[in-house]
């Protein structure tokens, strides 16, 4: 427990996150997708042990299913038990289908279509268990269990000057199977530095969208609640900023199995 962000999550000494200020990650990595689909009923989600990243899907009225797929079930169990703020209970809504097992199986064998997916995996560190989850061939798997106007989300690193490679990256390899892409980012003070996700979809994505307009739709389809987000925030957040914007332009390297990340976690650099 910690004087301003209150209780955290730390794995293998790496900060995921902190009841003080896990909603400036958790509504920007979930809403964005859900907004854009404007009513999605069946939503997936890879990783978010937490059970944060439920709380905030299940917020939507229009959710009808939703799927938690985590290979660490001790992790889950100890955020149940000791995170409470975070899950706000969302474990035992019965919109819920809470799989302990691994993403890639599931995607392959599940034979479901969902109007969001949402990976909220943890970094790709070198020797873990997601580092084959940000590449090529496991975006195309995705791209297959999504609706045809689905949308996809992925945490996708930080982006700060010095280490903002593994983002422009993720980029890059989404747009070799997303027709549309689209990067933001939030500044997360849990990780000291401002952080990416990425959205791609068969559907244009409108980086310009009306507030009153995506307030309209929080009001109509949502219990409300929001602490960050609303119209104006996410108009803000899909204005990228020159500089990243350049780097995503000339990026060229494509993460595939051959060739996955490799990153050192929250906090650190990658080469």
């Amino acid at each position: 427990r910690y004087r301003y962000y209150g209780k955290a999550l730390v794995l293998d000494g790496k900060w995921q996150s902190s009841t003080g200020d896990e909603f400036l990650y958790h509504e920007p990595l979930v809403h964005p997708a859900m907004i854009f689909h404007g009513s999605p009923s069946k939503v997936l989600v890879l990783g978010g042990g937490e059970g944060a990243t439920i709380r905030e899907v299940l917020r939507w009225q229009t959710v009808e299913k939703v799927a938690m797929i985590d290979i660490d079930g001790e992790v889950v169990e100890a955020c149940r038990q000791y995170l409470p703020e975070m899950h706000a209970n969302s474990f035992d809504d019965p919109r819920l289908k809470l799989v302990i097992g691994d993403a890639l199986e599931f995607l392959e064998t599940s034979g479901e279509i969902w109007d969001v997916v949402i990976s909220d995996l943890s970094d790709p560190i070198e020797e873990g268990p997601s580092f084959q989850l940000f590449t090529k061939e496991y975006f195309e798997k995705i791209l297959q269990v999504l609706t045809p106007g689905g949308f996809f989300v992925v945490q996708a690193g930080p982006v700060s000057l010095g280490e903002m490679k593994l983002h422009t990256r993720i980029v890059n390899t989404m747009k070799e199977v997303f027709p549309y892409v689209q990067s933001y980012s939030s500044y997360v003070p849990t990780y000291g530095q401002p952080w990416g996700f990425v959205m791609g979809s068969r559907e244009m994505i409108n980086s310009r969208p009306d507030p009153e307009t995506v307030n309209q739709l929080l009001r109509e389809k949502t219990t409300g609640g929001f602490r960050m987000l609303d119209g104006t925030t996410l108009l803000g957040m899909l204005q990228v900023p020159k500089h990243l914007r350049e780097a995503i332009a000339t990026e060229t390297e494509v993460y595939t199995l051959a060739k996955p990340p490799k990153f050192f976690g929250k906090g650190s650099t990658n080469s």
